[in-house]
């Protein structure tokens, strides 16, 4: 029986240190310049924030959850930005950078000339992305708090679901990328993401819509997101959480999936 285990666990341990080298690869690679980049992207819900939950929150006034108790708009709205936020992160990462990196940079090809895998590489990227989608959760978690929007408590908790939903929304991006033939394919994906960003229950609640359209938007991936970080930071849902995370789960899984089968194609033609 051990000699059955023991090579399992060898193979998952020498995996995993070769995709943390992936995520060391990127640390050095850092330059000054990108830490004004990493900035933009909390920078960016943090201003809609502002903006629309406490701007045009004065105009719209308490609204309802499900069980019936009313939170002011910005408790609302504020939880669509954290999960938009974490998509937002992940996203970048693992779209553009990963892309370019693959396609025009050719890093990859010289990676698996060592003894890293193409499943490998996709989960170190991925790794990567979600210290970027990491910072920019906690960041504007520790805002919420301070305007008090949320409990530290509710933060607390708050944080490795947002961690969930980049992991998701990053093996989704990455298994995307690995489709895309050239940047124009990129417009495509931006007019996605931003539709996602209005119609996923981010600025209104999904029963305003007509029913078509709400069943529509119940079962996109940032409306499960929202859905999840909102249920936690104001402390409903419950059972509801555990759709929201098999959901989420297994986004990661099959983006993972395809990604490493994808990249296995394109490196070894």
């Amino acid at each position: 029986m051990l000699t059955l285990v023991l090579p399992r666990l060898v193979d998952v341990s020498a995996a995993s240190r070769r995709s943390v080298s992936v995520v060391e690869r990127n640390v050095a690679a850092l330059k000054s310049v990108y830490w004004l980049l990493l900035l933009s992207g909390f920078v960016e819900p943090l201003l809609y924030l502002l903006s629309i939950g406490v701007g045009v929150g004065a105009l719209v006034g308490d609204l309802p959850l499900p069980d019936g108790r009313l939170v002011s708009y910005p408790e609302f709205v504020a939880p669509a930005m954290l999960a938009s936020s974490a998509m937002t992160g992940a996203l970048a990462e693992t779209t553009f950078n990963f892309f370019g990196k693959m396609k025009y940079m050719k890093l990859y090809d010289g990676v698996i000339a060592t003894p890293v895998r193409p499943f490998e590489i996709a989960l170190g990227e991925l790794g990567w992305a979600m210290l970027r989608g990491s910072a920019y959760s906690a960041a504007f978690l520790a805002v919420m708090v301070a305007f008090d929007l949320t409990t530290v408590t509710r933060a607390l908790t708050a944080l490795p679901a947002a961690v969930l939903v980049g992991f998701a929304f990053g093996a989704l991006g990455m298994a995307v990328s690995t489709f895309m033939r050239s940047w124009q394919d990129f417009d495509l994906m931006g007019s996605a993401q931003f539709t996602l960003f209005l119609f996923s229950g981010t600025f209104v609640p999904a029963q305003a819509y007509p029913t078509l359209l709400h069943w529509l938007v119940e079962v996109t991936p940032l409306y499960r997101s929202v859905h999840l970080i909102r249920g936690v930071t104001l402390g409903v849902g419950g059972w509801a959480w555990l759709l929201d995370v098999l959901y989420l789960v297994a986004m990661m899984a099959v983006g993972l999936l395809v990604a490493s089968r994808r990249m296995g194609r394109l490196l070894y033609p």
